[in-house]
């Protein structure tokens, strides 16, 4: 296990997760989001990096209005 800092709050997760399991575990697979990865903002084609224990992460979820 590891931990994380995920939208400021430390989470314990799995050892080797990428980017966009985390996304899945969270339940934001496949959703509009924007990542960003000790402060580097990252493409969606960039999701499969690997996290390391203390990272941080920040996710902001896209939503549409009108």
């Amino acid at each position: 296990m590891m931990t994380l800092k995920i939208n400021g709050e430390p989470r314990e997760v799995a050892d080797d997760l990428t980017i966009c399991a985390l996304l899945e575990s969270l339940g934001l697979g496949g959703k509009p989001v924007v990542v960003e990865w000790n402060e580097e903002a990252l493409s969606p084609s960039e999701f499969e990096k690997i996290l390391s224990n203390d990272d941080r992460v920040e996710i902001i979820t896209i939503a549409a209005g009108g």
